[in-house]
């Protein structure tokens, strides 16, 4: 059986959302547990030239929702514009991200293979077809900033593991 659009991107994006809202979760119990101020985790980053916890969690939205939406517009701009959210606030946009891909229906997606996806960086544009933007580019970076922000928390003694990240793993029969 051969990967489907919706396999590569809904699939993939929903397992690693649904487990980022698991571990961020813990992420809050956790601080609130140990008086961490959550704005502490929120400004955290992993090096003094890496972005903080907010921008790892506004990219991985970001290389989800915006790829999904741009399957049919064509285009995929970098993550600019978002209004600084708390802890809570990064939450619900996780929240709402899950919630666009549980809405996706997957002869829609599937139907876009093919379609041309410019992405937009500056004065830049790079052409691509909707499997090789997702494959070789939305991909690697949701999973980069979703892996950063897991390990943000980790940094700040979140306990959590692999599983945690993971997430519902797509068993076979």
């Amino acid at each position: 059986m051969a990967t489907s659009l919706y396999d590569l991107t809904v699939g993939s994006y929903s397992q690693i959302l649904e487990a980022a809202l698991s571990f961020m979760e813990k992420g809050k119990s956790h601080c609130e547990e140990n008086g961490i101020a959550l704005s502490e985790i929120v400004d955290t980053s992993l090096h003094e030239t890496m972005m903080s916890f907010h921008f790892q969690v506004v990219s991985f939205n970001h290389h989800s929702s915006k790829t999904v939406e741009a399957l049919s517009s064509g285009e995929f701009l970098p993550p600019v514009g978002y209004e600084p959210r708390d802890y809570d606030g990064l939450l619900d946009m996780t929240r709402a991200s899950a919630q666009m891909m549980a809405a996706q229906n997957p002869d829609t997606i599937n139907t876009m293979a093919g379609n041309p996806i410019v992405f937009k960086l500056g004065p830049n544009e790079m052409p691509f077809t909707a499997e090789n933007f997702v494959m070789s580019f939305s991909l690697p970076n949701f999973y980069f900033h979703a892996t950063t922000a897991y390990d943000i928390l980790r940094l700040k003694g979140v306990p959590v593991g692999k599983m945690d990240f993971l997430g519902k793993l797509k068993m076979g029969s």
